[in-house]
């Protein structure tokens, strides 16, 4: 195969300037990064004033020419035969507020955008699909990647450059926004046909990469056996997390990683599990105050994040940390669990169930600003008892962090008591009074835009968190939002994207199917509702008629969606679970729920497609590999015949819920709900108490155990 830069236009010493990349711990010293500064109240308005998304809105004022993604832009583009300059960004990333505020508000340089370009905004979160498209065109060229995403097109949509982060003019070693804006332009107008060769290059190429052919074959223990030495290789024996070496830095969760780890059943996996969570929570990833955890750490020691708070990486981490916790009988784990689900609760649901997308890493134009602390500030709140804080959470009069303090663990509990006496007990009222402080600064901005995909994951975080603890308003917010992802994200068992003031918009994706599918059932699994394993399963099945693919695997969008340069069709994931992976896993413990073996051979064929990126780098595709997990597992199910009123109900669904690792389904069948779910299913039909006596009925692909009625003889594994 021909190298990749053959496909590509080279653009002599600017093509070398432009391979740096923001976020991959290449960025500006911080020191340098410039204040950003609130626009002026009125300004005339663009085409973006009329978008949904926060983070569009924000780009409104801006004397950029903006058009959305849509026929509009690309046919005016056709029209006047120019090419397209296309930002990809979103609203919680730090680069993308820097890159507006630099150029995209500079009058000369929006000139010359608009002079020389159709220009197009979009918002990575409501267009995952295009996003990934030209993310892997950027990638293609040699750009490691990240946002924002800025990318030149011909009209009809195909890349011919790309790159990241520009600033306005030469500096950080990278070349200035406007000298590649104009060069763009002598390009275009001087080598159109070598502009033309190239973008024809590089769509086959996306074509190819992005919906690749695998040799198939059956899901067997074989896969799982280089998890462990591939996770190794990249991580952090002094530090915990994953990460290259030797800088090891930055650090992303990696919950998927950590979850097949914590399932493979070697002790070395558990300790680099414990070992990650452990360094996760003391540091300052962590919000120590109001809990929840921040994007990534941009040092190995998990220091420093960057600031923003992702409703996907919180809600992926709770079950992590809850299922060590009942690995290892750590209840701090169930603490920051639970502070994480609090934090959601608190900042991150909007008052009719759904919730937001995420919260911005700046406030008042700088990064991280709400979050650090000055020794000076400890002290004149607190007192006499500020010492005692101070020693907690690390706080120092130079600080730890450009000159502030960014707050992470510091004494152990064990210390300050030895330290400070019995005025040691009063860390959580101190803590109370810091988090009402930190209250009044002015907040991070929010993304109040309610992401389907997003809210399946917040849906299954609350249902384990219920499952875990027991407690109820946990239970409510999964069945709020739940209520509020059918009634407002899916009609006729379709998907919409994205919700905002009263309106959803743009088709859902596969992961949008995926996630809210496996959010229900997880949701289902504690209440027994029966509509939200209808819903479930009436989305699984647009899934395998919009989405299916004859070799067994799922393209990323439907078979009615806009077409694009390329449909793609990959299970590797990043800050998320693949829409693949997760349609496989929902599509097995939907089968298994329902005795359906049409559903649960629909996500063996998933990991039948998969199985030539499994063999060979299954660290790509962790979440798919939890699926294979499950599956070898001859999976169970457990359903507790019973009144849920009844303590003996609740006792046996306790235990059920509360077995790992998680290779089982539960029900609860009971004189309010079997009918529902006899429709459904009958296999419920025939679930039925002992003489009287609540019953938990555990069967594997139709062949069931004797009943059993004692929790305690409800070991569902070694």
């Amino acid at each position: 195969m021909a190298s990749r830069s053959s496909h590509f236009l080279a653009i002599g010493a600017l093509a070398g300037a432009l391979s740096c990349t923001v976020g991959t711990g290449q960025e500006p010293r911080p020191e340098t990064q410039p204040k950003i500064e609130n626009p002026p109240a009125v300004k005339p308005t663009n085409r973006l004033a009329d978008e949904n998304s926060p983070y569009l809105r924000q780009h409104a004022h801006n004397p950029v020419d903006w058009y959305p993604w849509g026929d509009e832009a690309f046919a005016l583009a056709r029209r006047e035969d120019k090419p397209i300059f296309l930002s990809i960004g979103y609203a919680a990333c730090h680069w993308c507020h820097v890159m507006e505020h630099e150029s995209f508000e500079n009058e000369a340089i929006a000139a010359v955008m608009n002079r020389y370009f159709v220009c197009i905004k979009v918002d990575r979160e409501e267009r995952p699909d295009v996003d990934e498209i030209y993310m892997a065109a950027v990638q293609a060229m040699g750009v490691p990647g990240g946002w924002p995403l800025s990318v030149w097109l011909t009209p009809a949509g195909k890349p011919f450059h790309g790159g990241t982060y520009f600033p306005p003019d030469d500096r950080y070693g990278r070349p200035g926004f406007r000298r590649v804006l104009e060069h763009m332009h002598k390009v275009w107008v001087e080598r159109r046909d070598e502009v033309e060769k190239s973008a024809a290059g590089i769509a086959g190429h996306l074509q190819q990469v992005l919906a690749p052919e695998l040799a198939p074959g059956e899901p067997t223990a074989a896969l799982l056996e280089s998890f462990l030495p591939q996770s190794r290789e990249r991580y952090d024996p002094d530090f915990g997390g994953f990460a290259p070496p030797p800088n090891h830095a930055p650090k992303f969760p990696h919950c998927s990683e950590l979850t097949v780890l914590m399932r493979l059943g070697r002790s070395e996996g558990l300790v680099m599990v414990e070992e990650t969570l452990t360094r996760m929570r003391a540091g300052g990833i962590y919000d120590q105050l109001g809990g929840g955890f921040h994007r990534y750490s941009v040092d190995r020691e998990w220091l420093v994040p960057h600031f923003e708070k992702m409703l996907y990486d919180n809600a992926q981490l709770v079950p992590v940390y809850l299922e060590l916790a009942a690995r290892t009988g750590d209840t701090d784990f169930t603490r920051v669990a639970t502070e994480t689900l609090d934090y959601l609760l608190r900042e991150m649901q909007h008052p009719r169930g759904g919730f937001f997308s995420s919260q911005d890493a700046d406030s008042e134009g700088v990064e991280g600003k709400f979050f650090v602390w000055q020794q000076a500030e400890f002290e004149a709140l607190l007192g006499d008892d500020a010492a005692l804080a101070e020693r907690a959470y690390g706080v120092t009069a130079a600080g730890n962090w450009e000159h502030s303090n960014i707050l992470v663990r510091g004494a152990s509990a064990s210390e300050l008591a030895a330290e400070f006496g019995a005025a040691a007990e009063r860390l959580p009222a101190l803590r109370a009074r810091l988090l009402a402080a930190r209250n009044e600064r002015v907040h991070p901005g929010t993304d109040d835009k309610i992401l389907c995909a997003w809210n399946g994951l917040a849906i299954a975080a609350f249902a384990v968190g219920y499952r875990a603890t027991g407690e109820l308003r946990y239970l409510e917010a999964a069945q709020r939002a739940a209520d509020f992802a059918l009634g407002e994200l899916v009609e006729d068992g379709r998907c919409r994207r994205s919700w905002h003031s009263d309106n959803a918009r743009h088709d859902g994706v596969l992961e949008d199917y995926a996630m809210l599918a496996d959010g229900l059932l997880a949701l289902f699994e504690c209440d027994s509702d029966a509509r939200w394993l209808a819903a479930a399963k009436t989305l699984l099945d647009n899934v395998d008629a919009h989405f299916g693919a004859a070799d067994g695997g799922f393209w990323f969008t439907a078979d009615d969606a806009e077409t694009l340069v390329a449909r793609t069709k990959i299970a590797t994931e990043s800050s998320t679970p693949s829409g693949m992976a997760v349609a496989a896993r929902a599509f097995l413990r939907a089968g298994t729920l329902l005795g359906d073996e049409r559903l649960y051979d629909r996500g063996v064929a998933v990991l039948r497609y998969n199985h030539g990126l499994l063999a060979s780098s299954p660290v790509a595709a962790p979440a798919l590999l939890l699926a294979v997990q499950f599956h070898l597992a001859e999976p169970r199910e457990v359903v507790v015949a019973g009144e849920p009123d009844d303590p003996r109900t609740r006792a046996l669904l306790a235990a059920a819920w509360r077995a790992f690792p998680d290779h089982h389904v539960v029900a609860n069948v009971h004189a309010g709900n079997r009918a529902a779910l006899a429709a459904i299913s009958p296999l419920f039909a025939d679930r039925l108490p002992v003489d009287g006596v609540p019953a938990a009925y555990v069967c594997r692909r139709g062949a069931c155990e004797r009943p059993l009625t004692d929790p305690a003889a409800l070991r569902l594994y070694p």
